[in-house]
Formats: C-alpha cells, sequence, structure tokens
C-alpha cells in the first residue's frame, strides 16, 4: 500500500502504520478463506472415482458450499456494522476451519454428512467479507480505499492459486483428505495473528500512534457503529442495486470457472492431475497482479481528479467487456493452452472489478459497509447454487460447457448495462 497524500513526518514514516497490518490480515484471511473454498475443486475428481460421483452429482457437492454462504451474508453484516467486526470474523475462520478439517471424515459416513460440511464451511465463509468492508470502513482513509479492497480481493486469487498448485500435489503424495486436514489447520495460525494485531476501529488499538490517528481521523468521516440501520433508504437506492447486479454478474462467471476449470481441461483436453494445478492457477496469477492494480489505478485516479462515479463506473465496464469476449471464442479451443489463455483473459479483465463495484459499498454507505457486502453477497451467492449446480446438469446432458461460457458472456454484458446506468460514486446514505 503506498503511504498517505497527508505530508507526514520523518520519524512517523519509519513506523509501518497499523491500518496496513489489518489490510494485510484482511488479504491473508481470504486467501485462507479461499484455499479452503477451492480445495475441493481439484480434490473432487479423486473424490468422485472412490465414491462413484457422475457429473451432476459432482455439482451438487460443489454447489452445497454456497447453500450455508447465502443465509448468513446479511446477518454477518449486521452483526459487524452493530457490535464490530472482529469477533465476527473470528467466528467466521474458526468455523469454516473446523468444517474443512471434517470433510474428509464427513465424505466417509455419508454423501449427506459431505454435503452437511460444505454447507457449514460457507456458513462460516459467509462472515468473511461483510466483516472485512465494515471493519475496513472504518480503518482505511478515502484515498487509499481503493488499494485496501483490492488488496483484500487479491487474496481471493491468492488462495485460489495455493489452492489449486499445492493440493493436487498433496493429492498425489498423500492422498485427497490430507488436503483438507493441512489447510484446515492454517486457520488456528491465522486466529491467532488476528487476536493480537486486529480492532474493530483505530479508536480501539493501542497499536495506532497518534499521528496514525490523525491520518485516518482526517481521511474519512466520524463511523459509530450502526445503533439503527436505515433498511429502508438501503433498499430504495439505486446505486445499492447497481453494486448488488455488478456483483451477482460477476460472481456468475468466476464461480463457474473456479469451480469448474480443472473437471473442464480434464474433460475436454485430458489434462492429467499432475498438470492440473499448474494449468489452472495461470488465469489467477494475473489476476491477482489485475486486482492489486487495480485498486491502485482508482485511487491515482481519484487524486488527479477524476470523479469517483467516473471512475467506478469506467473500470467496472473494462471489467465486465474484457471478461466476456474471450468466453464468446473459448467454446472453439482446440488445445489446452488455447483455452488456458482465453480463460485467462476473461479472468484478468473482471478482476479490474476490484477496483470498482467491491470498494463500492464503501463510497456509498462506509456507516453500513458491513450490511451492504451482505446484501450483494447474498444475491452474488445465487449464481454459486445455480450457475455452478446448472453447470454440471448441462454437461451431463450435453458433454459440453459451451453453453455456459455463452450464457456467463451474457449475464456479465447486462451487468455492464446495469452499472452503468444506476451505478455512483457518491455517498449516499
Amino acid at each position: 500500500m503506498a503511504s498517505s497524500p497527508i505530508e507526514m513526518p520523518t520519524a512517523a514514516v519509519s513506523t509501518w502504520p497499523r491500518r496496513y497490518t489489518i489490510v494485510l490480515l484482511f488479504a491473508l484471511g481470504t486467501a485462507l478463506c479461499y484455499i479452503d473454498r477451492v480445495n475441493i475443486s481439484i480434490a473432487i475428481i479423486p473424490l468422485a472415482r472412490d465414491r462413484g460421483y457422475g457429473p451432476e452429482t459432482q455439482g451438487l457437492v460443489l454447489s452445497a458450499f454456497f447453500w450455508g454462504y447465502i443465509w448468513l451474508q446479511m446477518l454477518g453484516g449486521w452483526l459487524a456494522d452493530r457490535y464490530g467486526g472482529k469477533r465476527v470474523l473470528m467466528a467466521g475462520v474458526a468455523t469454516w476451519s473446523l468444517a474443512t478439517a471434517l470433510t474428509p471424515v464427513a465424505a466417509s459416513i455419508s454423501f449427506d454428512a459431505l454435503l452437511a460440511a460444505r454447507v457449514i464451511l460457507g456458513a462460516g465463509e459467509a462472515l468473511n467479507f461483510p466483516a472485512v468492508h465494515s471493519i475496513a470502513a472504518r480503518w482505511t482513509v478515502a484515498t487509499e480505499r481503493a488499494r485496501a479492497i483490492s488488496l483484500h480481493f487479491s487474496g481471493l486469487c491468492l488462495g485460489t492459486m495455493i489452492a489449486l498448485l499445492v493440493s493436487p500435489a498433496i493429492v498425489l503424495t498423500l492422498g485427497w483428505p490430507s488436503v483438507f486436514y493441512l489447510s484446515g489447520g492454517l486457520g488456528i495460525v491465522w486466529l491467532a495473528l488476528w487476536q493480537l494485531k486486529a480492532a474493530n476501529a483505530p479508536e480501539n488499538c493501542s497499536g495506532v500512534s497518534s499521528h496514525e490517528m490523525a491520518v485516518i481521523a482526517a481521511g474519512r468521516p466520524d463511523l459509530p457503529l450502526a445503533e439503527n440501520i436505515p433498511w429502508g433508504a438501503i433498499f430504495r437506492e439505486k446505486a445499492v442495486w447497481a453494486i448488488v447486479i455488478a456483483h451477482l454478474c460477476n460472481n456468475f462467471g468466476f464461480y463457474i470457472i473456479l469451480l469448474w476449470l480443472p473437471s473442464y481441461l480434464a474433460h475436454n483436453f485430458q489434462v492429467p492431475m499432475a498438470r492440473l494445478g499448474f494449468m489452472s492457477v495461470v488465469p489467477y496469477a494475473v489476476a491477482f497482479l489485475v486486482q492489486i492494480g487495480s485498486g491502485w489505478i482508482a485511487d491515482v485516479l481519484q487524486r488527479h481528479g477524476f470523479g469517483l462515479t467516473a471512475v467506478r463506473k469506467s473500470m467496472q465496464t473494462a471489467a465486465f467487456a474484457l471478461g466476456a469476449l474471450p468466453l464468446l471464442v473459448l467454446p472453439t479451443a482446440n488445445s489446452a493452452q488455447t483455452a488456458i489463455t482465453l480463460v485467462t483473459l476473461s479472468i484478468g479483465g473482471s478482476a479490474l472489478g476490484a477496483g470498482a463495484y467491491a470498494v463500492n459499498h464503501l463510497d456509498v454507505a462506509p456507516r453500513y459497509a458491513g450490511i451492504l457486502m451482505g446484501l450483494s453477497n447474498t444475491f452474488a451467492t445465487i449464481p454459486g447454487i445455480v450457475g455452478v449446480a446448472l453447470t454440471g446438469y448441462i454437461l451431463e446432458k450435453t458433454n459440453s460447457f459451451a453453453a455456459m461460457f455463452y450464457l456467463t458472456a451474457i449475464v456479465y454484458c447486462l451487468g455492464m448495462v446495469c452499472y452503468l446506468k444506476l451505478g455512483s460514486g457518491d455517498r449516499k446514505i
């Protein structure tokens, strides 16, 4: 993260600001979140072979996570905005880490037990993004906001890369259950760091210097915990629905590719397990860099006088357009290398949204950023349930992924139009 635009005395510059540590922990926590979420996309291949699961059944396993994920988003956001996000996030990490570690045990009991473990995993992870947005609204200054959230979102791709690279090696050497035991145990390490370093707001943190407190206070509005939530104003505001629609449309493509890419490569191009991880990670390595860069670009444009609404709309338009175009060509790919190139262009392009819709909650309603993230992520979870399961159904009926790639491109275009029409970078609530 770059330094604050406010001039700092020489003595203060040498001190690492606590808000940077908080944002780094956001990114690491989200990386852990996605390691525990994505490892199933690799483990499902030997698991399905062992248990005799067909594509439709695999789709149910992959989508079960979202049945837990969808229900606690709003509650997590409300708890974080009302009582503070630190303990809400801790509860989420503890829950999803335990569910991850118990996944092999659940699979050995029954198919229903496996689904239950995935649902509980989703319930724990549901608290992550709302709690982080609530905390970030209180810790970040306006001119660092996009970088902070884009760095947080980069943990999404970092965790995905780690899961896709490391999981195949663990499966081949230790067996698929070890993937879940090892990744579940990482949660304990993160929880210890979070307990030591984090606080709901800088006002509650003994590690914040008086200089940093002055920088934060000057760079963001006063944001006390929310006692009364203006639900009517939230649900009536067009800019809120612009965020919701953009988030939903973005996740439609992201979840389908995230959870089905290894199976797509194995199904269409017979890519062996030893190469699946490396090939699948390429799009997320590019997206990781784009996500970090998108926040930097957005903040630089804002500092140079561009209106925040124009910045958010232009970046989100580019994200959807660059995400859609490669998907229209993807069904014609005749090699794994061509397919990965097109998927990389799509995932990398759509990652520009980290500097647009992903941070827009903090622009529109900073005091209620956790609730807004809970609202948008609730709707954005629907593609995980419908789209991921639908892909399995269509694959079983047609033996092809083409229809889902075309549908995803259409969804991206609809999201682009809606965000251009309804979006705003101004504070509304």
